[in-house]
């Protein structure tokens, strides 16, 4: 059974039940089936036509897992070649490559570029001995990568106190889960 160890599953939408390999790589832990589960509870009215973008990417779950419910478009930022790679391999066996667009680079470099769009979801999940969700945040808010009331997915080590947030930035909801730690955040900005 090792080779499930390396497997992820898209739990619901019309990719339900689509298991999804990935390479073991440093730092890429895939978000639970159960915090999946519980994020996409809390996201089920939003997701219809919602443009997502998810940082630090890994395996892709809660950005497939968005696109498998009803978003129309996914932006995925991995730097690890080999992730990356796999992401892409699982976007076309799911068939949606016309929804997903990768990159191969760094998240917070990336954020420092000017958006071609703003986004209504971001999920923000760094590997847990990264420490740079406080400027992921900030870069978010500051650089115009989000919609007026996006909505931004956070998880980090539930070790860690979580990072203040942008001014205008509320938690709707949060969670524990193991050794994660995980919160809806609302941003209510003009855009």
């Amino acid at each position: 059974m090792a080779g499930l160890a390396n497997r992820v599953r898209i739990i619901g939408g019309r990719h339900r039940g689509r298991r999804l390999s990935f390479t073991p790589g440093h730092g890429l832990r895939p978000t639970a089936d159960r915090v999946r589960e519980t994020l996409f509870n809390w996201l089920r009215s939003e997701l219809s036509g919602a443009r997502c973008l998810d940082l630090f990417a890994g395996t892709g779950a809660l950005g497939l897992e968005a696109i498998s419910r009803g978003a129309t478009y996914l932006y995925a930022i991995e730097k690890h070649r080999g992730a990356a790679r796999c992401l892409c391999d699982n976007i076309d066996l799911l068939g949606e490559q016309d929804k997903v667009e990768v990159a191969v680079a760094d998240a917070l470099g990336c954020l420092l570029e000017p958006p071609e769009r703003r986004f209504d979801i971001v999920f923000l999940d760094p590997p847990f001995a990264d420490a740079v969700l406080v400027e992921a945040c900030q870069l978010l808010e500051t650089r115009q990568w989000l919609a007026a009331k996006a909505l931004i997915y956070l998880e980090q080590d539930a070790q860690r106190a979580w990072p203040a947030l942008p001014g205008g930035w509320h938690v709707l909801r949060q969670g524990i889960a193991g050794q994660a730690s995980f919160g809806l955040v609302r941003r209510a900005k003009p855009g």
